[in-house]
């Protein structure tokens, strides 16, 4: 049973990749013209050498690739995640645990990393700073991830004491206390060159994480539909693991 979760885990992620890579091809590629625009133009005396591939393979071969082989990767740990889940986090229907799943990734990995460390076009930042502020970045995500833990934790072993609903905002609450306590000791990254254009900036943040958005809300509704196909049969399950 669990390898056909976690097969459907791949499909979903491919799915999401696909519709992914349509919407940062629309909206996302255009902004990192305009930014490579201003680095061509405003850096001109630097001799950056030929490029190995065209803006046009960058955009299309390279953007499409990486997007889906990052959703299929996201599509797979989504599915493990599920399987570890079902059946240890209270009766929780799957499509509701996957919603719940979906919306948690995009929370933990993606839109709290990005209040302290938010994406940047890549004609900003030195080019002797990058690993630095990937490590920043990567940190970020691994201190919100385990931290998400940690309140879900906290979360479940106050449910007797205050029930549900106190439970689970006292959990929420000492994460986002956690976090925030996290963002302010960590160091900041302002490496925007003078004159960048604000919008262009903005635009590029803004579709970035919307691009985020719809591949965890595509892998969650599409793993939704099919693994409640999957365990339809036993609607009331409430046993503790996926063993068929």
């Amino acid at each position: 049973m669990e390898k056909r979760i976690i097969a459907r885990g791949l499909l979903a992620g491919a799915i999401a990749g696909v519709v992914a890579y349509l919407f940062a091809r629309t909206f996302v590629e255009p902004t990192i013209g305009r930014a490579v625009g201003f680095e061509e133009s405003h850096i001109a005396a630097h001799d950056h050498g030929a490029e190995l591939f065209t803006r046009s393979v960058q955009a299309n071969i390279g953007m499409g690739f990486g997007v889906v082989a990052f959703a299929v990767a996201m599509g797979a740990m989504f599915a493990v995640t599920f399987v570890v889940a079902y059946g240890r986090v209270g009766n929780i229907r799957p499509r509701a645990l996957s919603i719940l799943l979906g919306s948690g990734a995009f929370g933990a990995m993606i839109l709290v990393p990005a209040l302290k460390y938010p994406p940047n076009p890549p004609s900003i930042g030195h080019a002797d700073t990058i690993r630095e502020r990937t490590g920043l970045y990567l940190l970020m995500v691994l201190v919100s991830v385990a931290l998400a833990f940690g309140g879900l934790w906290l979360g479940r072993k106050l449910v007797s004491r205050l029930g549900v609903w106190s439970a689970s905002l006292a959990g929420i609450g000492a994460y986002v206390l956690a976090v925030a306590v996290v963002m302010s000791v960590l160091p900041g990254v302002a490496e925007t060159p003078a004159g960048f254009p604000a919008d262009t900036l903005y635009d590029f943040r803004v579709y970035s994480l919307a691009t985020q958005l719809v591949m965890w809300a595509t892998i969650s509704v599409v793993f939704a539909s099919s693994a409640a196909r999957l365990l339809g049969e036993r609607p009331n399950r409430q046993e503790h693991s996926l063993t068929a």
